[in-house]
C-alpha cells in the first residue's frame, strides 16, 4: 500500500479522472477498487448514494454486506461494499427482452429507462443481487404529507427525472441499479461514495491508464473479485 502513503487519495484520483475524461469513451474502462480492510461498516456510502440518485424505498445501489466471524470471546466483523460489479460480460444484458440494458463502451452496464418493460428478468439474472425494481414508492407515504425532497428529481444517465406521487413515468416501473454515478464522472466528479467514504476505503478510476491509481492497485496483484467463477469478469475489485 506504499502507493497510497504519499498523496493526497481524493486529488490523486480528480486528476486520474480528467485524464481519462480526455480520451475517447471507447479508451478507458472505468473500475473500482475497494479495500476492504479500511472499510468500518459506517454505511456512509449508502446514505450518500440514496441522496445522491434520489433513490426510493427497496432501491438500494450501495449497500454493506457485513458478517461475524469467530466464536465468542473472539469474534471479529467483516464488512464487504456492494455496488453493481459492472461485469464485462453481465448475464443481466443476455436475458433483457427489450435490450433496454446494456454495456457501455467504458464498461458501466446501464438501463435505458425509455425502452425497459419492468419484466425483472435482469434481477434474477444479476448473481450479486445487485439491480432493484422501483414500485414508485414513497418514504413518507401515509403521512400527512409526502416530502418535497422524495419528489426532487434525480439525474441518472444526465437527464432529469421527474418524480410525482401517483405517477408511472420512468423510472418508476423500470430496473435500476448503480451507474458509478456517471451523470457525475462525465462532468468530471468522482462518484458520491467515493468522496463520502470516511476510512478512503473506495477507489475509482480508468483501469486503461497504467499511471491511474486503481490501476496501480490492481496490478499489485493482492486483488480479488466476487463471484470470479462465473465468468462473468467484474469491474470491482478487493484488496485483500
Amino acid at each position: 500500500m506504499q502507493v497510497l502513503s504519499k498523496i493526497d487519495v481524493i486529488s490523486r484520483m480528480r486528476e486520474d479522472l480528467k485524464r481519462a475524461l480526455e480520451k475517447p469513451v471507447e479508451e478507458r474502462h472505468w473500475v473500482m477498487v475497494i479495500d476492504v480492510g479500511k472499510c468500518i461498516g459506517c454505511d456512509a456510502c449508502t446514505v450518500a448514494c440514496k441522496a445522491e440518485n434520489k433513490t426510493p424505498p427497496g432501491v438500494v445501489y450501495n449497500i454493506v454486506l457485513k458478517e461475524e466471524i469467530g466464536t465468542y470471546p473472539n469474534v471479529t466483523r467483516r464488512f464487504v461494499p456492494r455496488p453493481c460489479m459492472q461485469c464485462e460480460k453481465p448475464p443481466c444484458v443476455k436475458v433483457c427482452p427489450a435490450t433496454a440494458t446494456y454495456k457501455r463502451p467504458d464498461g458501466v452496464v446501464v438501463v435505458d429507462y425509455e425502452h425497459c418493460v419492468g419484466c425483472r428478468y435482469c434481477l434474477s439474472a444479476c448473481p450479486y443481487g445487485a439491480r432493484y425494481f422501483d414500485k414508485g414508492d414513497f418514504y413518507t407515504r401515509g403521512t400527512p404529507e409526502i416530502q418535497p425532497y422524495e419528489t426532487a428529481p434525480n439525474f441518472e444517465y444526465e437527464r432529469e427525472w421527474e418524480r410525482e406521487p401517483g405517477s408511472e413515468e420512468s423510472p418508476v416501473g423500470n430496473a435500476r441499479k448503480c451507474t458509478f454515478c456517471l451523470h457525475r464522472v462525465e462532468k468530471g466528479m468522482l462518484p458520491a461514495c467515493i468522496v463520502t467514504c470516511l476510512g478512503r476505503a473506495r477507489y475509482f478510476g480508468d483501469l486503461d491508464d497504467g499511471e491511474s491509481l486503481v490501476s496501480k492497485l490492481v496490478s499489485e496483484g493482492n486483488v480479488m473479485r466476487l463471484k470470479e467463477d462465473l465468468g462473468t469478469e467484474p469491474s470491482v475489485y478487493y484488496l485483500l
